[in-house]
Formats: structure tokens, C-alpha cells, sequence
């Protein structure tokens, strides 16, 4: 009996595909919001203040930053998670591909959320006196110091880790 549980618990693995499918649609999706503002961009760059100019640029940098946070959960997860990816296939993958841990997948990610955030944060700096209430930029703040913090406190925790597995096993001298 308990091989039959294991076995289902092994093979229930494969039920994470359709997730990392659908984040490949997510990611088509994020490409069509980024050629929609690049063409935008473009056709009335002519038109723009410099100020206008400077958000369309920031909104492309926070899209492509969040496809490329897309990209890395759906590579990490996939050969952390469901099933190796072979590097020596026909193709020639990113040197990466295989060697994102889960603990190189939660620095990535919350590296890339900060990043997102704080491109946010600059957009809503851009457009303070457009759109954004002080309240607004308040909590946008907030955030991404919550994401710094986070970031700092997870490197904090992985240099003690690392100190400890060299107290217990010291390198050869």
C-alpha cells in the first residue's frame, strides 16, 4: 500500500504541467501587452514629452521584467518539479536552464519583484502629479521596501547556512 501512495505522489507531479502551460500563455500574453505598447510608443514618440517618453520606456522595462520572471518559474519549476530537462538535447539551451535551484529560484524571484516594484514605484514617481495620490506612492513605497527587506533577510538567512555548513565540514587545508 505504501508504494501505491508513493507512486501516485511521484506521478501527480505531471499534474503541474497544465499550470507551467498556461504560464506559457500568460507569457504570449505579456508579449502582445508589449508589442501594444511598443507600437504605441513608437507612432507617437514624436508627440511625447520627454516625462511621457520616460513612463512608455518604464512600462516596457516592467514587462519585459515580468516575462522574464515568467520565464523563470516556468523553466525551474518544470526541471525542479515535473521532469529533467536535458541539456545536452538539439538544441542549445541556456547555460541557466538546469542549475536553478529552488533556492536560485527564490532569490530570482524576489530579485525580479523588487526590480517590478520598483519600476513600478518610479512610473507612479513619473505620474505623481498626473494620477497617483500621495497615499498611492505611500503604500508603493511600502511595497517595495517590504521586497528589499524580504531580499535582505533571505540572504542574510543564506549566509548563515552557508557558515554553518563550513563550520560542520571545513575545507581541506
Amino acid at each position: 500500500m505504501e508504494r501505491l501512495i508513493e507512486r501516485i505522489i511521484v506521478v501527480s507531479r505531471w499534474a503541474m504541467v497544465p499550470f507551467y502551460l498556461g504560464l506559457i500563455v500568460a507569457l504570449f500574453t505579456l508579449l502582445a501587452s508589449f508589442l501594444r505598447e511598443l507600437y504605441a510608443a513608437v507612432t507617437n514618440a514624436m508627440s511625447y514629452s520627454e516625462h511621457q517618453a520616460i513612463v512608455k520606456a518604464l512600462s516596457l522595462v516592467d514587462l519585459t521584467l515580468m516575462a522574464g520572471l515568467v520565464v523563470i518559474v516556468i523553466f525551474s519549476g518544470y526541471e525542479n518539479i515535473v521532469s529533467r530537462i536535458d541539456p545536452a538535447g538539439p538544441r542549445r539551451w541556456p547555460a541557466w536552464l538546469t542549475t536553478v535551484d529552488f533556492g536560485g529560484l527564490k532569490k530570482k524571484l524576489f530579485a525580479s519583484m523588487a526590480a517590478i516594484s520598483g519600476v513600478t514605484m518610479l512610473k507612479a514617481l513619473m505620474a505623481l502629479e498626473e494620477t497617483v495620490s500621495e497615499r498611492q506612492l505611500f503604500w508603493l513605497v511600502v511595497i517595495n521596501l517590504v521586497f528589499l527587506l524580504g531580499y535582505l533577510l533571505m540572504a542574510v538567512a543564506d549566509w548563515f547556512a552557508a557558515r554553518a555548513r563550513e563550520m560542520k565540514d571545513p575545507p581541506d587545508a
